[in-house]
């Protein structure tokens, strides 16, 4: 065991492993390429939906299944769907990491506007606020921290899962994980998984602290 770790620990500070197209920064960048994309597809889908169904209150079931819905999608299964249909390309892979992160978008933006109190929505109708107004300059900026929490879930969960494009003979740092196991090469598996951990963490960190300065004002 002291063995591999002392080899996993020569191939992550390697220089000559840190170089090239099969670099782990090559890598490093097609994976946040991956998972960002992905991310953004997804929350210009997901933001608009539960923000609807926030403020009419119609559809609460949508967002309510959803959330089931992303804890059982078959996300290796869905690939191999949408590859089947569609061939060789990044598609497959792109479909099913905006399929995983829809569900935790649309469920957080629904549970940030359902969280906002009637009487404050009532108080911005009575003094005369359409209904985008109520939406865009009152419901909205409360519920952003919840809209953020869930952005950053699913990011978290897209950067986790993204080493399924070396499923279908793409980048990313899940190549290492597969042309591991391909090669029996523990180290490198190790390797990759390790790096996917270290990027969905700090990820993770640097969005919390930021969400912290950002509603540091705002009442526990």
């Amino acid at each position: 065991m002291y063995e591999l770790f002392k080899n996993l620990g020569s191939w992550l500070v390697s220089g000559e492993q840190w170089s090239g197209s099969d670099g782990i920064g090559h890598r490093l960048a097609e994976h946040l390429q991956y998972s960002l994309l992905a991310t953004l597809v997804a929350a210009a889908i997901a933001l608009p939906l539960g923000l609807l169904i926030g403020h009419t209150g119609r559809g609460a079931f949508v967002a309510i299944n959803l959330a089931s819905f992303g804890r059982a999608l078959p996300t290796v299964g869905l690939v191999v769907l949408v590859f089947l249909a569609s061939g060789l390309s990044m598609w497959p892979v792109y479909v099913a990491l905006v399929a995983l992160a829809v569900p935790a978008i649309v469920t957080n933006t629904y549970a940030g506007m359902n969280a906002v109190d009637p009487d404050v929505r009532d108080a911005a109708r009575g003094q005369g606020m359409r209904w985008y107004q109520v939406l865009f300059q009152v419901e909205l900026p409360l519920a952003l921290p919840l809209i953020m929490t869930g952005l950053r879930l699913a990011l978290i969960q897209v950067v986790a899962t993204a080493t399924i494009a070396a499923y279908v003979s793409f980048g990313g740092l899940g190549r290492y994980v597969f042309d591991g196991l391909a090669q029996r090469d523990l180290v490198q598996v190790l390797g990759g998984a390790v790096l996917v951990a270290v990027v969905a963490v700090v990820l993770d960190l640097a969005l919390s602290g930021l969400q912290r300065v950002l509603f540091r004002h705002r009442p526990a």
